[in-house]
């Protein structure tokens, strides 16, 4: 039996802004770590909930995508997770929840788990599954577990900026998770609220928080710096080459995500396997959409069917 990669989350239809006037609009969410994990020729089952007027263009999006499977699904009704972003020229990105989708039933994962071999969740929206519903998938899984934390630390509701919040129970969501993604600002809030400046001390109180929660890596991505990579022994900073270009940034840490599983599925220690994956983010970047991303990691990794 074909062991696959769960891959949990939101699928959502994002309005990208730039400072500068520019404007792109298209398919994101899980479907960026979906593409990367497809380009690498691995094989996905996607745990979310889709919005039935995105069903045609996701289909349209990833008929190429062989690997994909979307029998896992469910489709409901509405308009689907919708989200505006901005991009100003210094600083965090703005994000507008325009719409979202019901939490997913952990029924269907619980399920599932014995054909899993890795397994990761992506806090896409604060949305996507209740902590009591993922403490069951956790303590049910015989696999490697992967979490994004992402949104997490965000503020939930529609229609106004969402801002970093204190998050008493996010040990709680890291328990018994063996990698934990998560970028500098999401981190900061997480360890000291709201507008906390990340400092060294942080990232090691960090580890030993996850380390005590029996994770075995912990992932900070730092934008143009690099990739922080804390484990039981050793800290290290992962460094990114500069880009020869930027097309869009959106989906850069989802691709980091999907290329250092890959590796760490295949046994690489975190560190080699944070390298690739920082490699493959850096190429991302130069390209726009879902689509585009599949496209680059399929030639990079050169996969063929």
């Amino acid at each position: 039996m074909v062991k696959r990669i769960g891959l949990l989350g939101t699928i959502t239809y994002d309005l990208i802004t730039f400072e500068t006037g520019n404007a792109i609009e298209g398919l994101g969410g899980i479907l960026y770590q979906a593409a990367a994990l497809c380009g690498l020729g691995l094989d996905v089952a996607l745990y979310t909930n889709v919005g039935a007027d995105l069903i045609p263009l996701i289909e349209a999006s990833t008929r190429d995508w062989e690997t994909l499977g979307t029998e896992t699904w469910a489709v409901v009704p509405g308009p689907g997770n919708r989200v505006r972003l901005h991009y100003p020229e210094q600083g965090e990105r703005r994000e507008v929840l325009e719409s979202v989708v019901p939490a997913l039933d952990p029924q269907r994962i619980l399920r599932d788990l014995p054909r899993l071999d890795f397994l990761i969740l992506v806090i896409n929206s604060g949305y996507d599954i209740t902590l009591e519903d993922w403490r069951m998938v956790v303590e049910a899984a015989d696999c490697p577990i992967w979490l994004d934390i992402h949104s997490l630390p965000l503020s939930k509701g529609l229609k106004s900026p969402r801002k970093y919040r204190p998050v008493p129970d996010w040990a709680e969501w890291a328990a018994g998770v063996d990698y934990i993604q998560a970028n500098a600002a999401e981190v900061a809030a997480l360890l000291g609220g709201p507008g906390h400046r990340l400092e060294g001390k942080d990232l090691e109180r960090l580890a030993n928080l996850a380390r005590e929660k029996g994770t075995k890596a912990v992932f900070v991505t730092r934008g143009r710096e690099g990739v922080q990579v804390l484990t039981a022994r050793e800290s290290l900073l992962i460094p990114t080459r500069k880009a020869e270009k930027v097309a869009d940034t959106t989906g850069c840490g989802d691709v980091l995500c999907a290329a250092t599983v890959a590796r760490l599925r295949d046994g690489d220690d975190p560190f080699a396997a944070a390298d690739y994956g920082a490699r493959m983010a850096t190429e991302a970047v130069e390209v726009a959409g879902v689509e585009k991303t599949y496209e680059l990691i399929r030639r990079l990794s050169g996969y063929t069917t």
